[in-house]
Parts: structure tokens; C-alpha cells; sequence
């Protein structure tokens, strides 16, 4: 065998495991049909309303649900089956996308059914978020593979969002956005399949006394008196606030900006998917998780740079040059705080986390679109993203003068999992 084929079979080694194989490729499906319909939902938006605002707005009541209810819905992920939690969250998923595709292909479609339609799958997502981080270390038998499965899961997010959005912008000028919203639907079914095609060994699940409400508080406690965990999830708020946002403002640069049509909002996104992919690609070729603390450090200032010079270009291939560098540095930054959360979190109090993980990934990310979308309103989309990536190279500076700090708290956990010597 090959120097080459064995560094292929260390990137994908994760996929060794036969129910992480399943959920790679059915949530793989899945996610292609989500990040068409994403794409499409901006752009219909803008058809229909030719507002910034409006596209901030739809952006926040897809994703404020995650905001307000994640967090107990992580106290719910650390008492109830994960498994069963995810086969209904998919499901009803799959029903948001297929009334969503029902309206706008018979021209019923209104800007207020899609906030509503938003409202109904971010309730979903906050469910699902929580539950599906922490089941992915139930589908590894290997814990040293942990960092692994992350990493291919971002490699998975990333190879769907470099497909996704460029079919939706060859669809969505052919045959109109309801049709993306249809593939989203039936693409549901892959993970759904995946899921119910799983062995999950039977695992004996701590029945808890305590009222939910004390757990709820218990989580957050945790969180963030313990510095490491603190610091990461701070950074990854800010950057999901001030840089995710980006997002929404698309199709401003698409239309307005580069003169291009849904094709072109296609191209700035594959071209963000790239990078991300390549994140993906390095984080999962890493045969350790030292050293994440310093990638999160470069990676939030790259992809600051990478919005700031984005904002500036009015040439496409420089564009989407500046996107591929905004991608990778954005994967880089989240994968890497999540590989440290999964290893370093206590296990009865992994749900709790990671629903405050996904709260400050994705529950953000409403409020900053909805500051972005009210920003690009009234000094316009280029200096919104300027102020964006700013805020991001500022963040990375202020988790650069903390990182000593972490790196002592952590140690004494990587040294109990033997991952660092108590010598070194």
C-alpha cells in the first residue's frame, strides 16, 4: 500500500466504524438538500421583497428558536434517547420542506408563511442540535476517534455546502425555488433510512430525580465556570454574531454588487464551501487534538481578513478567492472548538454543553443577521462585513491572551486520557 492510500485511509478512519458510516452518508444527503433549500429561501426572499431587511429577518426566525430553546432542550438530550430524539426531528424536518415546496409551487407563497415555516424548523433544529452533537461519540467505539468523526463530519457539512448551493443556482433559474425546496424534502429520507438502519447497543441511561429546571442551571454552571470550556464558547458566539451573518447578505453581492444573478449567489457559496471543505480535509489529516487552541487563534483572524477583503472586491474571481479564505478559516475556527468541547466535557453533562455549543453557533446567528440585515440598511452591505471582520480579528486576539490559561486548565484531562504525558 501506498504512502498516499494509507494517509486516505488515516483521513477517513472514522468511516471504519459501520453506524458512523451510516449517519456520514445519510446525513451527506440529507445536508445537500438543506443548503439548496437555504439558498433558495435567501434568493426568494429577495425576488419577492428586494429587502436587506427582510432577509435579516427571515435569517433570525429560522434560527432564534435555537437561541431560546436549546439549552433545555440539552437537559432533555442528557435524559431522553438521542437516537429516537433525531428520527423525529428528521421527520418532521422532511414535513417543513415539503409544505414549503407545496406553497411556492402553486404560487401561494408569501414572505410571512416563510417566517412562520422558519419558526417551525428552528424549533426542530433546537431539538436536533443538541441531540445529534452529542450522539455522534455513541457511534464511535474508538474514543481516539472522536476528533476524527468531527473533523469528517465538518468535511460532510462542507462537501454538501459546496454541492447544494451550486445546483440550487442552476435550479432555482431553471425551474424556480420550489423545486429546491422539493429535493430538500425527499433528501430527508437518507439519514432518516441511515438512522433506522443503525445497531445502537443498548446503553444504560442515569434516570434523573432532579427537576429540570436544576439540571438546566447545573449545565451552565459548568459551562462556564470552567474557563476552557468559557473562553471557546464566547469566541465562537462572536464570531457566529458578527461573522456568520455574511450569510445573509449574499445575494446583495450577488445582484448588486458583482451584477450576477442566482448563479452567481451559487458560485460565492460553493466557493465558501471550498474552503470550508479544505478546513475539513486538514483537521481531519491532524493525528492530534494539541494545538486546536492555536489553530482557533489564526483561524477567527483569517476569516476576518477573509469578510474584510470580500467587502471590498467588486471583481468576481477576487471574490471568490476571498470567499474560499472566509470558509476555511470559519470551519477551522468551529470545528476546532467543538473537537476540544466533545473531549474535554464530562459525559453526563455533554447534552447541556453541546446545546449551549450549538447556541452559540447557530443561535446567534439570528441576532446577527438581524443586526447585520438592520447594518447593511443604512451603511450598506460592504461596511457591514467590514465591521464583521473586524470584530472577528479582534475576538481572535482576545482568545490569543487567555489561551495560557487554557492550555493549564485542560491539561490535567489530557494527561488522565493520555493524550499528553504528566512528564511534558
Amino acid at each position: 500500500m501506498s504512502e498516499n492510500q494509507i494517509r486516505f485511509k488515516f483521513i477517513l478512519r472514522a468511516l471504519h466504524h459501520r453506524n458512523y458510516r451510516l449517519f456520514f452518508g445519510g446525513q451527506g444527503i440529507s445536508l445537500i438538500g438543506t443548503w439548496m433549500q437555504q439558498i433558495a429561501m435567501s434568493w426568494l426572499v429577495y425576488r419577492l421583497t428586494n429587502s436587506a431587511l427582510l432577509l435579516g429577518i427571515v435569517g433570525f426566525s429560522t434560527q432564534i428558536p435555537v437561541f431560546l430553546f436549546a439549552s433545555i432542550a440539552g437537559v432533555y438530550a442528557d435524559r431522553w434517547n438521542r437516537y429516537r430524539i433525531l428520527v423525529v426531528t428528521q421527520t418532521l424536518s422532511m414535513i417543513q420542506a415539503l409544505i414549503l415546496s407545496f406553497l411556492t409551487l402553486t404560487g401561494a407563497i408569501h414572505v410571512w408563511y416563510i417566517i412562520v415555516l422558519g419558526i417551525f424548523l428552528g424549533v426542530i433544529n433546537a431539538f436536533d442540535a443538541p441531540a445529534r452533537q452529542s450522539f455522534v461519540i455513541e457511534l464511535i467505539e474508538k474514543t481516539e476517534d472522536l476528533g476524527n468523526a468531527i473533523a469528517l463530519n465538518s468535511l460532510m457539512f462542507n462537501g454538501a455546502r459546496l454541492i447544494g448551493p451550486a445546483v440550487a443556482g442552476l435550479l432555482i433559474g431553471l425551474l424556480g425555488e420550489g423545486v429546491c425546496f422539493l429535493i430538500n424534502g425527499i433528501s430527508f429520507l437518507g439519514i432518516i433510512i441511515a438512522l433506522l438502519a443503525m445497531k445502537i447497543p443498548k446503553k444504560k441511561r442515569i434516570v434523573r430525580t432532579s427537576h429540570v429546571w436544576q439540571d438546566f442551571r447545573e449545565g451552565y454552571s459548568y459551562a462556564f465556570g470552567f474557563a476552557p470550556i468559557r473562553y471557546i464558547l464566547l469566541q465562537l458566539g462572536l464570531m457566529s454574531f458578527m461573522g456568520m451573518s455574511y450569510v445573509v447578505l449574499m445575494p446583495i453581492f450577488a445582484r448588486d454588487v458583482l451584477h450576477g444573478g442566482p448563479h452567481t449567489l451559487g458560485f460565492l457559496m460553493t466557493a465558501s464551501g471550498l474552503g470550508a471543505l479544505a478546513g475539513s480535509i486538514y483537521l481531519a489529516s491532524r493525528q492530534t487534538i494539541l494545538g486546536l487552541g492555536r489553530l482557533i487563534v489564526c483561524a477567527s483572524a483569517v476569516f476576518g481578513v477573509g469578510l474584510i477583503a470580500f467587502s471590498l472586491s467588486k471583481i468576481l474571481i477576487l471574490s471568490l478567492s476571498m470567499m474560499l479564505i472566509a470558509g476555511f478559516g470559519m470551519i477551522v475556527q468551529m470545528a476546532s472548538s467543538n473537537t476540544i468541547l466533545q473531549n474535554i466535557v464530562e459525559e453526563d453533562k455533554r447534552g447541556r454543553v453541546m446545546s449551549i455549543y450549538a447556541m452559540a453557533f447557530i443561535g446567534m446567528a439570528p441576532l446577527g443577521n438581524l443586526f447585520a440585515g438592520s447594518l447593511a440598511s443604512w451603511i450598506g452591505a460592504p461596511n457591514t462585513l467590514i465591521v464583521s471582520g473586524a470584530a472577528c480579528i479582534i475576538g481572535s486576539l482576545i482568545f490569543a491572551v487567555n489561551l495560557p490559561q487554557i492550555r493549564k486548565e485542560v491539561r490535567p484531562i489530557y494527561i488522565r486520557m493520555g493524550i499528553i504525558s504528566e512528564i511534558e
